[in-house]
């Protein structure tokens, strides 16, 4: 792999990522902060390409109103990745992006499964079962995990599997907090047979019995996933598993905030504040990665 960038846009470019990410990703800033810089800004770099093609499947009407506008748009951007892992990056940013996964060894065959996901969205509207979900998040979080793997650099192989699982648990968190939002995009990421269960739908956006019994269940599900990818932690160094931890933690609160809100996820966003998650990264990086439960 060829990477075309002078030091000039190298240095542009991962601005620009840390920009994105201290702006749209505060949890993956706040954990990279206890990274070493040349790490950093690799998680930075994995972090952007995936907030930017998010965004673009993501924006207001992008699937509801002009999904064939949004497929091209999409497909340009997949095709801008390809160009700079061929050496001729379209922008510094993907200089950037294609200098981390050069650098990182990151397997390009994760990037075929996440733009695949994405793609998704402009289909699929809702899942039937679990395993229906699952398969989606296969490529739309499972495989960051595999992505920010070779940044963290492990000490074992053995790290794989809870790096998937946390990917896992980042987006079903995201799931459940952004039920509201994800309404106005014309979608539903909570399986039809857990609404069918418990009796619920976000349609109305109240909060009943049927509705908290629901997000209960899906809170527990998450909370276990938790615990698998907490396994992973000390199988990185040092300073990654801090950084793993911190990342972790600060994400798992945001269930705690769901569940402090009496699970509505309809009226805002449940949130951890800045000063806390700035907390949560200077106590993990004196006193070590916590223990979970």
């Amino acid at each position: 792999m060829t990477i075309v960038g002078t030091p000039t846009d190298l240095a542009a470019g991962y601005a620009e990522c840390a920009r994105l990410t201290r702006a749209y990703g505060t949890t993956y800033f706040w954990g990279a902060v206890l990274l070493p810089k040349s790490q950093r800004r690799h998680v930075h770099a994995v972090y952007a390409l995936c907030r930017l093609a998010d965004d673009i499947v993501d924006a207001e009407g992008a699937t509801r109103f002009a999904p064939a506008e949004t497929r091209q748009a999409l497909a340009a951007f997949r095709a801008g990745f390809a160009r700079a892992l061929a050496g001729d990056p379209p922008d510094a940013t993907m200089a950037a992006i294609a200098h981390t996964v050069a650098e990182c060894d990151i397997e390009t065959e994760c990037f075929d499964r996440f733009f695949d996901a994405m793609a998704m969205d402009l289909d699929i509207a809702g899942y039937d079962t679990w395993e229906d979900l699952c398969g989606y998040m296969e490529g739309s979080a499972a495989v960051i995990g595999e992505m920010m793997l070779p940044v963290l650099q492990p000490l074992t192989p053995a790290a794989r599997e809870p790096a998937r699982a946390l990917g896992l648990a980042f987006q079903l968190t995201n799931f459940l907090r952004d039920v509201g939002e994800d309404l106005g995009r014309g979608r539903v990421y909570l399986p039809r047979e857990d609404l069918d269960r418990f009796g619920a739908t976000p349609w109305p956006g109240t909060v009943d019995d049927a509705w908290r019994n629901l997000m209960a269940f899906e809170i527990a599900r998450n909370r276990e996933l938790y615990a698998e990818a907490h396994a992973g932690v000390a199988m990185l160094p040092p300073r990654s598993a801090r950084c793993v931890a911190t990342a972790l933690k600060l994400y798992a609160q945001i269930l705690d905030r769901i569940e402090a809100r009496d699970y509505d996820v309809f009226s805002d966003r449940a949130r951890v504040p800045t000063w806390s998650k700035a907390v949560t990264a200077a106590s993990i990086m004196v006193a070590g990665p916590p223990r979970v439960a």
